[in-house]
C-alpha cells in the first residue's frame, strides 16, 4: 500500500463533491508516521484498541431510485496499518448519494470491503435505522473540570504529570476540556476524555493541566489519544490503563479512539454534545 502524506490529502483544498459511488476518494495515512514519534514499533504496541466512527449522513438509492438513510458505525482496529483521513471518508460516503444499490446488504458489503482494504485490516460496519439514535450517556468517572488550577501550557507538556504516592489505586477520571486542532486546516477538534487506571495515584490537578496542554496541538484524534496513553503509561507507571476520547462530530462524522491494556470491547455511548 502506498504511503501518502497529510500535505497531499483533500484537507484544506477545494473539492469536487461526487455523488456517484467510488472508493478512489478514500485517503489512507500510515499510523506508523505518528507512532514512530512516540517510540512505538508496529509489532510492539503497548495497547489494544479501536477507533469507532459514527456517520450520521449515509444515504443511497434503492433499485427504484428511492433514497434510503442509515446511521452507520465503523470499528477500525488500532492494529490496522492506516487511518482514513476524515474529509476523504466524508467524500466517500457522499459518493453513495445518487447511486442505486440492489439491497442494503450490497451497501454493507461495499463499505466493509472498501474500508478494510484502505485501512489494512478488517473493519466492522454496522448500519442502523435513521431513528435508531445512539444511546446518550455521560462518561462514568470523577470529573476534573472544576479543579481551580492555573494553566500556562497549551502544547503537550508531559512533564506536568505527577503521582502523589506509591500507593496503588484504581480510579476513573473524566474531563471535557480536551481540545486539539486539525493538523492541516487548524480547525478545532473538541472532545471528552475518560481515563481509567490502576497504579500509583495520579495527582488530579497535574492530569487536568496536562490534558489542557493539548489545546494548540495539531494532530489527528487517534494520535493524540495514543500520545496521552503512552505518557501516562511511562510517566505514571500505570499497571492497567484505558484512555477513551469522544470527539465532537464534524461533517456528519465523529471519531472516538479507545486504547487500553485490557482486552475488552468499549461501549459506544454518544455524549450529549456529540
Amino acid at each position: 500500500m502506498h504511503s501518502p502524506r497529510v500535505e497531499t490529502s483533500p484537507l484544506g483544498k477545494e473539492t469536487q463533491y461526487i455523488n456517484q459511488y467510488t472508493s478512489e476518494v478514500l485517503y489512507p495515512l500510515p499510523r506508523q508516521q505518528g507512532r514512530s514519534s512516540l517510540g512505538l514499533s508496529a509489532g510492539k504496541l503497548p495497547f489494544q484498541g479501536v477507533d469507532i466512527w459514527n456517520a450520521y449522513e449515509l444515504s443511497w438509492l434503492n433499485s427504484k431510485g428511492k433514497p434510503l438513510v442509515r446511521l452507520a458505525e465503523f470499528h477500525f482496529p488500532a492494529t490496522s496499518s492506516h487511518i482514513i483521513e476524515s474529509k476523504s471518508f466524508k467524500l466517500y460516503l457522499n459518493s453513495f448519494n445518487l447511486t442505486r444499490f440492489a439491497s442494503e446488504e450490497e451497501v454493507l458489503a461495499r463499505l466493509t470491503q472498501d474500508l478494510s482494504q484502505a485501512s489494512g485490516s478488517e473493519v466492522q460496519v454496522i448500519l442502523h435505522p435513521a431513528d435508531y439514535g445512539l444511546p446518550v450517556r455521560p462518561l462514568e468517572g470523577e470529573c476534573l473540570d472544576d479543579l481551580d488550577i492555573e494553566v500556562n501550557h497549551y502544547t503537550p507538556a508531559p512533564e506536568l504529570l505527577k503521582v502523589t504516592s506509591d500507593e496503588v489505586v484504581e480510579e476513573t477520571l473524566v474531563s471535557h476540556l480536551l481540545k486539539s486542532n486539525c493538523p492541516v486546516t487548524g480547525q478545532p477538534d473538541w472532545a471528552s476524555v475518560q481515563i481509567h487506571y490502576k497504579g500509583p495515584k495520579i495527582d488530579p490537578e497535574s492530569l487536568l493541566a496536562y490534558l489542557i496542554s493539548y489545546r494548540e496541538k495539531g494532530d489527528f484524534h487517534e494520535h493524540c489519544v495514543e500520545e496521552i496513553f503512552v505518557d501516562l503509561l511511562r510517566l505514571c507507571q500505570c499497571q492497567q490503563l484505558t484512555v477513551y476520547a469522544r470527539y465532537l462530530r464534524r461533517g456528519g462524522l465523529d471519531i472516538n479512539p479507545w486504547r487500553s491494556t485490557l482486552s475488552v470491547e468499549p461501549p459506544n455511548p454518544r455524549q450529549a454534545r456529540q
